[in-house]
């Protein structure tokens, strides 16, 4: 079974900083890369940040750029969001998922900006 367990969510003034965590099973982790999305009240959802199944290279959507950082633990299965500064833009609902065509969803973790 391919679970993606999102967490570290909550409510947070502007400027402050969140870490995500999606911890993963039921797949080879370290074949795959990996990508943050959110979607944000009436919006579609988006991809925030990507990063390759080694680590090594890593993208982030143009709003995001220089704020956050995507990273992954090949050995305990998981990625992190590390988010800084943030906005009330960035308020959303944040979800993890490999990158391939077919896609498993979790239940995502709720960001929320204030201020």
């Amino acid at each position: 079974q391919i679970l993606f367990i999102e967490s570290g969510g909550g409510l947070v003034h502007t400027g402050g900083s969140l870490r995500l965590t999606c911890r993963t099973s039921g797949f080879t982790f370290s074949r795959y890369g990996m990508s943050w999305y959110r979607r944000a009240p009436g919006k579609e959802r988006e991809v925030v940040a990507s990063i390759t199944n080694t680590g090594g290279t890593t993208t982030y959507a143009e709003s995001v750029k220089g704020r956050v950082t995507i990273s992954r633990d090949n050995f305990e299965k998981t990625v992190y969001l590390q988010m800084n500064n943030l906005k009330p833009e960035d308020t959303g609902v944040y979800y993890c998922q490999w990158d391939v065509p077919s896609q498993v969803w979790g239940q995502g973790t709720q960001v929320t900006v204030s201020g």
